[in-house]
């Protein structure tokens, strides 16, 4: 599997610095960062790194998610992920990411929702980005199969 990169450059401080993330290995684009946007509620129009995060995670989920329906027979028609990445202060310095939420809703034939249910709890644990997560507090996840 190939190596994926992006590149962050950095202008000033923390607090007074701004700076831009580039997806380097797609070319995709290059968005603008600051702490005081990241701190804000609406964000500020800029990205940070808990949205990256949530981009992966939902992503690599939703992946994850389609792969294991479809070994498990089911025919897969959509699936919408969201994740709701959490930075908190860290009883040890600093902060980190305490919690991650993740929410799917699916339509797909052949499975019922419970199995629905026991193959998204497993697309959660074995995805991986979810592995590269592993020390976040708390990751839920709400899964439920909508009818087709």
């Amino acid at each position: 599997m190939p190596t994926r990169t992006a590149r962050t450059a950095w202008d000033g401080g923390f607090e007074d610095g701004s700076g831009q993330v580039e997806l380097t290995s797609s070319g995709l684009g290059t968005f603008e960062m600051s702490f005081p946007k990241r701190s804000s509620e609406d964000g500020g129009g800029a990205t940070n790194p808990e949205e990256l995060i949530a981009a992966a995670h939902s992503s690599c989920f939703t992946m994850q998610l389609t792969a294991l329906l479809g070994q498990a027979g089911a025919t897969v028609h959509s699936v919408e992920t969201s994740a709701d990445v959490s930075l908190a202060p860290d009883p040890d310095g600093g902060f980190r990411i305490n919690r991650i939420a993740l929410t799917v809703r699916a339509e797909a034939e052949g499975i019922d929702a419970d199995q629905f249910k026991q193959v998204a709890e497993e697309a959660k644990e074995t995805c991986p980005v979810s592995k590269a997560l592993d020390g976040v507090d708390d990751m839920t996840l709400d899964a439920t199969l909508e009818t087709v």
